[in-house]
């Protein structure tokens, strides 16, 4: 009875794995349409926006080159994350660059020797990354890089692939994200009365070159949106808040759960706090590029080259997780 239960089990796990890798390779091979409707469905905002909503805002000379600045935002981090390399582990070493779209240091920061592969402040504890061996790639690879399935790499400081996501431009993703919610809520916000008129509530003719449905469904869609990328950059920006990302909240979840078992208390190596957190993970501050730098969408380095991290004052690793308990990625052959 109990061979046939676990023969079933197993039957059923290997359905729903075969389910889960159908789905990344349609999710990879689809990358590209994905990517070509976001423009068209931002592209066709935009246009709406300019001929519809632009011409009727107050202090034009101010409110027009604000949300040309949104606009630039919005496309440029959006062609950063899907044009820049998140940091695959077989990619050259990253070397800083120059150029009219990356930002300079501070004068203190730029006088700053790299630490152990650190570019970072003084008083920040830097630890190099310990290194295990990818079971399903067999490359070796230092801790918060993981696998992702759909690239069949692993990438450094991994966060999701939607397309990949991880060391070296998640920061514009998140970027992307906030310009996001300002586009869709200044939309929804100065565009409610040119609603009531494409649905005809007024007796004043249509004098724009957009069609009513096209500006109504774009009205809806940046309502829907909105709401939902407000909640996505939330949740994104807590974690970047907690020095985790998408997997390692996962995985730190686990975590807490052994060690209270064992009645000790998880503490992941990582948070120096929300603000210093943040700081890190958009490298401004004291050290860093300067706060202006997130108006603009400059090519920014990270803190780190993924081979080594800040950690809490007397930590080398996580707190209440012993050696040989750390996650890996799970094995893909039941």
């Amino acid at each position: 009875m109990a061979s046939t239960t676990a023969c079933s089990s197993g039957r059923v796990f290997r359905c729903f794995k075969w389910l889960e890798r159908l789905g990344d390779r349609v999710t990879g091979a689809a990358g590209p349409v994905f990517v070509t409707l976001a423009v068209v469905m931002i592209g066709t905002g935009v246009v709406c926006f300019f001929d519809v909503i632009q011409p009727g805002l107050p202090f034009r000379w101010l409110t027009t080159p604000l949300c040309l600045l949104i606009v630039f935002n919005l496309f440029m981090h959006y062609y950063y994350v899907c044009t820049v390399s998140p940091g695959f582990i077989d990619d050259p070493p990253h070397t800083p660059k120059s150029g009219l779209m990356w930002a300079r240091k501070r004068k203190s920061a730029a006088r700053s020797k790299p630490l152990t592969g650190v570019r970072w402040s003084d008083g920040t504890t830097i630890t190099k990354a310990t290194m295990s061996k990818c079971n399903k790639c067999a490359t070796w690879r230092p801790e918060r890089a993981h696998h992702c399935r759909i690239c069949k790499k692993c990438v450094l400081k991994y966060d999701h692939h939607c397309p990949c996501v991880g060391l070296h431009n998640e920061r514009h993703f998140v970027l992307f994200l906030l310009y996001l919610v300002v586009a869709s809520y200044c939309f929804v916000a100065f565009g409610w009365t040119y609603v009531l008129t494409a649905l005809g509530w007024f007796d004043i003719p249509w004098l724009h070159r957009s069609p009513p449905i096209a500006f109504l469904l774009i009205y809806i869609l940046s309502a829907v949106l909105g709401l939902a990328v407000t909640v996505m950059a939330a949740w994104h920006l807590w974690g970047i808040a907690c020095a985790e990302t998408s997997v390692e909240a996962q995985d730190h979840e686990h975590y807490r759960k052994v060690a209270k078992g064992r009645g000790e208390d998880f503490v992941n190596s990582y948070d120096l706090g929300k603000r210093k957190n943040l700081e890190l993970f958009f490298n401004v501050g004291k050290d860093g590029y300067p706060l202006w730098t997130l108006l603009f969408p400059f090519r920014v380095e990270p803190y780190t080259d993924g081979h080594s991290w800040a950690r809490t004052q007397g930590l080398e690793r996580h707190k209440g997780v012993r050696i040989g308990e750390e996650l890996t990625d799970e094995e893909e052959e039941y």
